[in-house]
């Protein structure tokens, strides 16, 4: 299974995918997690040690093997560059393990004035494009709201894009921009998870499942919120939390394998 899980800054996107790499580690399966978010926290939605996570650098940052692999260190004006790198030993080698989900973290792209940005783009997009095209293990890819490192050849290699949206207007206008950028690189399936319902919004799941394809609401939980304060997984410290996301994949699997 390959999972892109993207949506608005706040809504519990990283907790809700940290969640499912370690769902889907302890069903006994071999799980890569992939943090595309510049405002990258995956590492403590998924339990992984703070000395750990802070010894993995991002593949963004590593001037000497985007200047191996594509032939133009970051931010050179080169002509010429490699446009599909070799990666494939990249993930066994720069990622980090902890529960049975190895973290890899891609890092972003500085934009200002640094000149070309076209050697980092190159290796991260390949390097994405070969875990969800080449690699036979479960791959899970925190998003930011942009698709900035999918494409068209790499969509294919996408299971289904989930949308976390909490319950606003706001959020689901970002699900929605979302959604239609899924759509226009050929990613065929994309569903929506409510994070965060309170009694308050009574009605709010019933109206997006007449018009979205709804996996499921997850209630506010004050365990998940406390997980994040104490710097601990909600797989580990919000057991109802994590019940709820098993129950979403579930229903993402039935569908999945129906079709």
């Amino acid at each position: 299974m390959k999972l892109a899980v993207s949506g608005k800054g706040g809504v519990g996107k990283t907790t809700v995918a940290g969640t499912l790499a370690r769902i889907l580690a302890a069903r006994g399966m071999r799980v890569f997690a992939i943090d595309a978010d510049p405002d990258a926290n995956l590492a403590s939605a998924i339990g992984v040690p703070l000395e750990t996570a802070a010894a993995t650098r991002p593949i963004s940052e590593m001037s000497d093997l985007i200047r191996e692999r594509t032939g133009a260190a970051p931010g050179e004006s080169a002509p010429v560059y490699k446009m599909n790198p070799r990666v494939d030993d990249i993930p066994a080698r720069m990622s980090a393990e902890a529960h049975g989900v190895r973290l890899l973290r891609l890092g972003t792209v500085k934009k200002g004035g640094a000149g070309c940005i076209c050697p980092e783009s190159a290796l991260l997009r390949a390097l994405v494009s070969h875990l969800l095209l080449a690699e036979k293990d479960v791959v899970i890819v925190d998003m930011e709201a942009g698709l900035e490192h999918l494409g068209r050849a790499t969509a294919r290699g996408v299971d289904a894009m989930l949308v976390v949206v909490e319950p606003g207007r706001r959020s689901l206008q970002t699900a929605e921009a979302i959604s239609r950028l899924a759509a226009d690189i050929g990613i065929g399936r994309v569903a929506l998870v409510v994070n965060k319902v309170t009694g308050a919004d009574a009605g709010f799941c019933d109206r997006l499942e007449e018009k979205y394809d709804l996996l499921g609401c997850l209630s506010f939980d004050e365990e998940v919120r406390l997980a994040d304060l104490n710097g601990q997984a909600p797989y580990d410290a919000a057991p109802r939390y994590a019940t709820a996301v098993a129950r979403v994949l579930d229903k993402l699997e039935t569908a999945i394998a129906k079709t």
